[in-house]
């Protein structure tokens, strides 16, 4: 297979883990016999410092003309700290997933034995965790229209959804959980908000065309709960633009690193594969940044475009490297390990599957995320 893929490395570790992924994709390039062409691309600060935009029209139109975009991470200390910016490096990342349609996006979070211990949960409420939240991701607060009073003391950001907006990310989740363990659960504020009632309502409307899988409605802040104390009662989640990305951000707890998680943003025509991670500024260039989040997105790219083994070898060779403790300082306390060697030791133990007969239900488990 030949795909065009573009490179946003983008602030902080962004750069750093995104050429291991890239390292990853290149020996599955050569072990499996496809043509990938990558193309690299700016945005966040660094786009700002050289362009002064944070999403250059150039990157975009590089997106759109790509079969997928491999994403870093955004964000610099110098915008963090600064309340007062008008423009920020998120802004670049924002702008791309209107632009692109990335309205649907997907987190799948599983615990892995070899890594139960660095989980920050007693290991028999996180064994056996599997599950998958399917954000919204193009509409919402982090969308709607912004105001600033002029003495800078009354500020709003409007919530708002359409029907529409509401069910093609919805049909989605359910034909996940149609592949998965069969049972969907809307997390959302309906007690309080006019946005989540209308979500509750499409959502249960939608239902009645998928009666083989079960929705749950639940509260956020029930289900916040529930995640920690019974994470494996969960299969797939779905929810609004913030209340999943409070979600998927808590569910680090349950792995105990935010470096071990992935995310594809799907949309009619565009995709883009990025860890979950932030830019962790405070480490870049300090080779100590775990990349297996990075390299899980790149495998996710592989299934999204129907390269199973090949996503499997990946995932294969990443089990080998927590079973053998080739893993950063974040994973176990390791400190023998930086980036670059993980991702090499991964690279070098992608290949095909009839030259490893090792592979397990261990090792492809992380498939079960089911992108459509």
């Amino acid at each position: 297979m030949k795909l065009n893929i573009a490179v946003l490395g983008g602030d902080g570790i962004g750069p750093e883990v995104i050429t291991q992924a890239v390292k990853c994709l290149q020996a599955v390039e050569e072990n499996f016999g496809h043509e990938f062409t990558f193309t690299e691309g700016l945005v966040g600060a660094v786009a700002m410092e050289k362009t002064g935009s944070p999403i250059p029209k150039e990157t975009i139109e590089l997106c759109k003309k790509s079969d997928a975009t491999l994403f870093g991470a955004i964000g610099t200390l110098e915008y963090d700290n600064d309340p007062m910016a008008k423009v920020r490096p998120e802004d670049g990342l924002l702008y791309l997933r209107k632009e692109l349609d990335l309205f649907t996006n997907i987190r799948p979070i599983k615990i892995f034995p070899a890594l139960i211990n660095n989980s920050s949960l007693k290991r028999n409420i996180v064994t056996g965790t599997d599950l998958v939240i399917y954000r919204e991701l193009t509409s919402g607060m982090y969308f709607g229209e912004k105001s600033l009073s002029e003495d800078g003391t009354i500020a709003t950001d409007l919530c708002r959804y359409t029907e529409e907006e509401i069910s093609r990310v919805a049909h989605m989740a359910f034909k996940a959980a149609k592949k998965r363990k069969g049972k969907l659960t809307l997390v959302d504020k309906a007690h309080v908000l006019e946005t989540s009632r209308l979500w509750r309502k499409v959502v249960t409307k939608i239902s009645e065309s998928y009666p083989e899988v079960e929705l749950n409605c639940m509260y956020l802040e029930h289900a916040s709960m529930a995640i920690t104390m019974d994470p494996t009662s969960f299969d797939v989640i779905l929810a609004s633009n913030m209340i999943g990305d409070i979600l998927s951000a808590q569910c680090n707890v349950l792995i105990g690193s935010a470096g071990l998680l992935p995310s594809a943003s799907i949309g009619a025509e565009n995709a883009m594969f990025e860890p979950i991670h932030g830019s962790y500024p405070q480490a870049k260039g300090k080779n100590i940044a775990n990349p297996v989040a990075a390299i899980f997105s790149a495998a996710l790219l592989l299934e999204h475009f129907g390269l199973h083994e090949e996503f499997n070898a990946i995932i294969s060779a990443v089990h080998q490297s927590f079973r053998k403790k080739i893993v950063t300082i974040d994973i176990l306390g390791s400190t023998k390990y930086g980036t670059s060697s993980v991702g090499d030791f991964i690279a070098k133990n992608i290949v095909d599957a009839d030259d490893n007969l090792n592979i397990n239900d261990e090792n492809i488990g992380l498939g079960k995320s089911t992108i459509i």
